[in-house]
């Protein structure tokens, strides 16, 4: 045994010293690291565009580094971005709520609750909310929730939709979500086969459906809105859509229809007949309908307010006006809605709070969206929180009612005359027409370009409005967003701006852009200047 232990050793050592000796001969071995490469990534990711966040903010952020490296020195004619490119109010001046951060930071940390002073701290409805909330929600929000949601939260968002519409929703149809986005991705990965199915939606549009649609490879099958008529939606051109899809891709299905309402980025508000047209179409073309509706509080036209698809499909189900087929449709309609806690009045946009709510689905489908949901865990517990203050404010016998109801007010009454002074100053704009801001958070005005600015937009490879939005940002600060980026209708030119800069600034706000729009006019139209 000991001679093979002490054969075996000497192996070992020779074929030591062999490996040493080819090493020192050779060199050791070098291995480059590999680095993925943009070909090398999802084609789909490098297909998807998401314009609110393109071209234009990178060239914005880039300016603001050069600002902020040098503050003095700057070759900008302005000292800070106005960023209007975004419907995030928070970040531009609007003030929270004091009642749901009274709860939200009592939730947050709960030790603070049986506090001897608490009642001198916080409002007692504000506490009695709080107490709530920690009751029913095992671990606190620092612990995961169930994949759906706190049924606390889900609960409330079931209360807050009967109140609203006069029908019963159930909590089990409710999916808490980070914001509208996550919620919109669910429902287009569990509906949507990619490379077979599409879905209808409106043109111009909020770009997460088509950048969505890019990265799911799916088909998003675009509808015009009809801008020479406020940007109303013609059944009519929903047809058109839908034929011309059916005849040039017949392999791919449509399945569903997304409405945006009140819009993005057209502010246009649906009435109750062009609804119930919709719904019909749905029926008619075997289509789920999915409402997107976050700027169900920002309504700011005369007339009646903001009614729900839930509402007007539920009525249509029970009317005996409506003939049999539709009304036997109705009943059985497909339908998804979503709101969330970043628009309004409370613009909790950093919070990612909001719902969907799912109507006449198959108990098999809604477990494989359970699923899919479970990937992610849960949303985050305080954005869900949020999404239960918005939907159970205060009410009339509450300490905190009068203070929510001020700051409720003032807020949404700024907002209509913020949007009526953007909307009068831009349509007094020479080259520009732009529909009456009905709702939402933004103006989208048409701008007659000039032929040079379009030819020098083409020599310079770019869209001729990123041009223009490009150029308003170098002059001014004021970032925003070319409608190229909305899927605008062929040979027209449109920007996005918001109608949130603060009140105060708007006049100061809307000056710069008619100081700019007058120089870029002159510029390309004085054949004398050289481009």
């Amino acid at each position: 045994m000991g001679l093979l232990r002490a054969g075996s050793a000497h192996r070992l050592a020779t074929t030591h010293s062999i490996l040493m000796t080819l090493v020192m001969l050779i060199g050791p071995r070098v291995v480059s690291p590999a680095h993925t490469t943009l070909d090398g990534i999802n084609p789909q990711l490098v297909s998807a565009e998401y314009s609110v966040r393109g071209t234009v903010l990178l060239a914005a952020l880039n300016i603001e580094r050069q600002i902020k490296e040098d503050p003095t020195n700057h070759p900008y004619p302005f000292a800070q971005l106005i960023r209007a490119h975004i419907g995030n109010p928070q970040s531009l001046g609007q003030i929270p709520l004091s009642f749901n951060r009274e709860v939200l930071a009592l939730v947050a940390d709960p030790s603070k609750i049986d506090h001897p002073k608490i009642l001198q701290i916080y409002t007692a409805d504000a506490v009695v909310r709080a107490r709530r909330y920690i009751a029913n929600i095992p671990g606190g929000i620092g612990a995961y929730s169930n994949s759906q949601g706190l049924g606390v939260i889900r609960g409330e968002v079931a209360d807050f939709i009967t109140r609203r519409d006069g029908f019963g929703a159930k909590a089990e149809n409710i999916y808490m979500t980070d914001g509208v986005s996550a919620g919109v991705r669910l429902i287009m990965t569990t509906i949507l086969s990619p490379g077979r199915d599409g879905i209808l939606v409106p043109f111009p549009q909020y770009p997460i459906y088509t950048a969505l649609g890019a990265l799911l490879n799916v088909s998003t099958v675009g509808y015009y809105l009809d801008e020479a008529n406020g940007w109303s939606l013609d059944v009519a051109e929903l047809e058109r859509a839908l034929a011309t899809s059916l005849r040039t891709n017949p392999d791919i299905k449509i399945k569903a229809i997304v409405i945006i309402s009140p819009g993005n980025p057209t502010g246009q508000r649906l009435s109750i007949e062009n609804m119930e047209q919709i719904v019909r179409f749905c029926v008619e073309n075997g289509l789920m309908l999915i409402a997107d509706e976050v700027y169900q509080d920002n309504v700011y036209s005369d007339g009646p307010g903001f009614h729900s698809f839930k509402k007007v499909l539920s009525l249509m189900a029970e009317s005996r006006t409506v003939d049999n087929g539709i009304r036997s449709g109705a009943q059985q309609l497909e339908l998804v809605s979503f709101h969330s806690i970043s628009k309004g009045y409370y613009g909790e946009c950093g919070f990612r709070g909001g719902y969907f709510e799912l109507q006449n689905f198959e108990a098999e489908v809604k477990a494989e969206m359970y699923k899919l949901a479970s990937l992610s865990i849960c949303a985050n517990t305080p954005g869900q929180i949020a999404t239960g203050l918005m939907v159970n404010p205060p009410q009339p016998d509450d300490a905190s009612y009068a203070l929510w109801q001020q700051q409720r007010q003032r807020v949404l009454a700024s907002l209509k005359r913020r949007a009526e002074q953007i909307t009068s100053t831009l349509q007094r704009l020479p080259g520009v027409t732009c529909n009456t801001i009905e709702g939402a958070m933004y103006a989208f005005p048409q701008v007659m370009l000039p032929d040079r600015a379009i030819e020098f937009a083409a020599k310079s490879g770019i869209a001729p409005d990123l041009l223009y939005c490009l150029e308003l940002l170098n002059a001014t600060g004021i970032v925003t967003v070319p409608g190229s980026g909305f899927r605008q209708r062929e040979g027209t030119y449109h920007f996005r701006t918001t109608i949130l800069p603060p009140e105060e600034q708007v006049s100061d706000y809307m000056r710069l852009i008619t100081e700019f729009h007058t120089a870029f006019l002159q510029r390309y139209t004085d054949d004398r200047e050289d481009l």
